[in-house]
């Protein structure tokens, strides 16, 4: 049998370690604002949204989150008045999910927090777009492989 590579030669714990760090620096800006990360994520794909709304559904799927964890993560956003959640009036199976004020006040704020952390980070915009690259390769194959 051979011996496994050293932690730091482990692709996943680099992935890991980065992650965690990188989080660590937004930190400041969700704890003021009173959210967590994987709020975060919603908002972001809200803000890019042009009406600022989209299906549950189609929320999950683009941040590959199931109902079990994206509902709970909506309910305590809602609570928290950072989005509302509405029924369809044809199908009440179809729940859309949309920003308010407070939430579209804060797209400014994280715009200049994207631009604080990338100085932090110290890369250049073309090693932040190949990192993006090579992450996105790595997901997709990881997903199509796991299980």
């Amino acid at each position: 049998m051979g011996r496994s590579l050293p932690l730091d030669n482990h692709v996943c714990f680099a992935l890991y370690d980065g992650i965690h760090n990188m989080q660590r620096i937004y930190r400041p800006w969700f704890s003021e604002w009173g959210i967590t990360y994987p709020q975060y994520l919603v908002l972001v794909a809200l803000w890019d949204c042009s009406d600022g709304s989209m299906s549950v559904k189609q929320l999950g799927e683009h941040l590959h989150l199931d109902s079990g964890t994206l509902s709970p993560l909506l309910k305590r956003m809602e609570a928290a008045g950072l989005v509302h959640r509405s029924r369809s009036p044809e199908d009440n199976r179809r729940v859309t999910v949309e920003l308010t004020d407070r939430s579209r006040a804060l797209q400014d704020e994280a715009a200049t927090m994207q631009i604080e952390v990338a100085r932090a980070v110290g890369v250049t915009q073309d090693e932040a777009d190949k990192v993006r690259s090579l992450a996105r390769r790595i997901d997709r194959y990881a997903r199509n492989h796991a299980d």
